[in-house]
């Protein structure tokens, strides 16, 4: 990490009126809605099995290949991204999108339509892959569409509602799954049958159109190709670790030592082939507000992840609650979330400073695993509700304001780049927060099995089986001595988990104090942009100094 800063990142001037903006018309706002409806799905849909799994796995007989279907959604929609920017830069953004939400349709027919394992596994990856472009996309576009220092508030109400569909994925999964576990997927269909209309007709991203031979050789083929094998391998360790295989197994540290040796190769291949067109160009990590702000999204897409998959534990296993209750009891979070993301969002148009909204966001977001310590067995329904809030808030301050940061200290040309790597980092951190905590929560229980009198119950919930018996009556029917020791037990691990959110929210409050104020411009100055829209008044007067070749693809 380099302290040097980018061309453009000049702290020294900064506007500090909110710049006057043309009025929106109506299809800026139908794109909108159907980004936030499409960033919806797609999030939800990559959390929809952890609870409706187990059904579909003994209704399918699945087998031992759940960890398979469990995660090849992931695998896809993460390492598609940095390779999808690179195609968004060459072939627009218009027909990316399109094509995206036909691919997540197809793999959402494929895998609602299942019969065995082999169908389903293609249906998920087919649905990651299109997910992944999504995702992607929905931030380059709003991108796209408005001046930097606007964007914080329109990716506020992007991202809160995916944000959300990550957060009830698991809910709405558990009460589809118990009485027709098909429109898990299916559900997804008259979605993508809505956006998919407003995304052909009034979706009109203007572009600078290539030849098509001109175009498959600016792909960055073998850049591309390290960095999927690379990632894959990766993703294989870190996801079947401690789960199919253990962590000292080589079948486990051998993926992980070639994916992190590949990743390395890849970013080598970029720094020689920089003068080209890489995939990622190392540029984009040049200045130290940049690398600040990206190693600030890989951290709390993780502790996001890493909250919503331990509080549901607290209230399943502690509490003895449903899991429809569960997911009741978790909307402080939820419900404090969307609309706080949105604030920041315009807070940020607003002053157009970042830094003291990544400053509160990671201070709440650290207080807030820190608090959670402090959860008994009789906790009151105000005091868990007043720890999910703190912790939301945090987590809102910072989802839509690092992607605005990242780009303030880049130049235009370089948001699809830059948005592709902050969307693989996004998706790469909601890996690691479950493998960590899980690594975390499995240890722990079974360090602490021994205060458990009854050896069987010992045996049962331990070798992380602890986490999958949560969820279910296990718990709740012990007797009531071995039950008082095992609640004893899990409240213990508990702290070892949120103690291990709060270390990595921590390290978050060093990247606030390693990125710079840079000022965020007020002009949409891309080559792209939805056609029609009217641009600032200085873009206007700049016009005629500084024509821009724009087409519709």
């Amino acid at each position: 990490m380099t302290a040097s800063l980018a061309p453009n990142e000049k702290p020294d001037v900064e506007q500090s009126v909110e710049p006057e903006t043309a009025p929106k018309s109506a299809s800026f706002w139908l794109v909108i809605v159907s980004l936030c409806l499409i960033a919806l799905t797609a999030s939800l849909d990559g959390s929809i099995i952890a609870i409706a799994l187990p059904h579909i796995s003994s209704t399918l007989n699945i087998g031992d290949k759940y960890v398979e279907v469990a995660n090849c959604f992931v695998f896809a929609q993460t390492v598609v991204q940095p390779g999808m920017a690179q195609l968004c830069d060459i072939f627009g953004r218009r027909w990316p999108m399109i094509i995206s939400v036909i691919i997540f349709a197809l793999g959402s027919g494929i895998a609602g339509g299942a019969n065995n394992s082999a169908t389903m596994i293609a249906g998920r990856t087919v649905q990651g892959l299109g997910s992944g472009g999504i995702m992607l996309l929905v931030e380059l576009i709003v991108c796209d569409m408005v001046p930097l220092r606007e964007r914080g508030k329109y990716l506020g109400i992007v991202l809160s509602t995916a944000a959300l569909g990550s957060i009830l994925g698991p809910v709405v999964g558990g009460a589809i799954a118990e009485r027709a576990w098909r429109w898990c997927f299916f559900l997804n269909l008259p979605i993508c049958g809505f956006v998919l209309p407003v995304m052909f007709f009034l979706l009109r991203i203007k572009h600078i159109p290539h030849a098509l031979s001109d175009a498959v050789v600016k792909v960055d083929w073998v850049g591309n190709t390290v960095f999927i094998g690379s990632i894959i391998s990766l993703l294989i360790g870190l996801t079947f670790g401690g789960t199919v295989h253990s962590w000292s197994s080589w079948r486990t540290i051998v993926p992980i030592v070639v994916g992190c040796v590949g990743w390395a190769c890849f970013h080598g291949y970029e720094y020689l082939n920089r003068k080209a067109n890489p995939c990622v160009p190392p540029h984009i990590f040049s200045n130290r507000t940049s690398v600040a702000a990206f190693y600030m999204i890989f951290v709390t897409s993780m502790l996001l992840q890493w909250v919503c998959f331990f509080w549901p534990v607290y209230f399943l296993a502690i509490r003895g609650t449903t899991l429809l209750q569960a997911g009741v009891n978790f909307m402080p979070f939820m419900f404090l979330l969307i609309p706080g993301s949105a604030i920041a969002g315009i807070i940020l148009s607003k002053t157009g400073h970042y830094r003291g909204l990544h400053l509160i966001g990671f201070i709440l977001s650290t207080l807030g695993p820190g608090l959670n310590t402090l959860l008994g067995i009789s906790t009151h329904a105000g005091g868990w509700a007043m720890l999910q809030i703190v912790d939301a808030l945090g987590r809102a301050c910072i989802l839509p304001t690092t992607l605005p940061a990242i780009l303030a200290s880049l130049p235009e040309k370089d948001v699809a780049a830059a948005t592709g790597v902050y969307s693989f980092l996004r998706s790469f951190g909601y890996v690691w927060g479950i493998t960590v905590p899980g690594i975390i929560f499995n240890n722990r229980f079974d360090q602490l099995t021994y205060r458990i009198s009854d050896p069987v119950v010992q045996e049962t919930l331990s070798g992380g089986r602890a986490y999958e018996l949560a969820s279910g009556p296990y718990v709740q029917t012990l007797r009531s001595g071995v039950k008082s020791e095992v609640l004893g037990v899990y409240l213990d691990v508990l702290k070892a988990v949120w103690f291990g959110a709060l270390a990595f929210g921590a390290t978050g409050l060093i990247a606030v104090a390693v990125e710079k104020h840079v000022p965020l411009r007020t002009e949409l100055e891309t080559e792209y942009g939805l056609e029609g829209e009217k641009r600032s008044d200085v873009e206007e007067s700049d016009k005629g100094s500084d024509t821009k070749k724009d087409a519709v693809l």
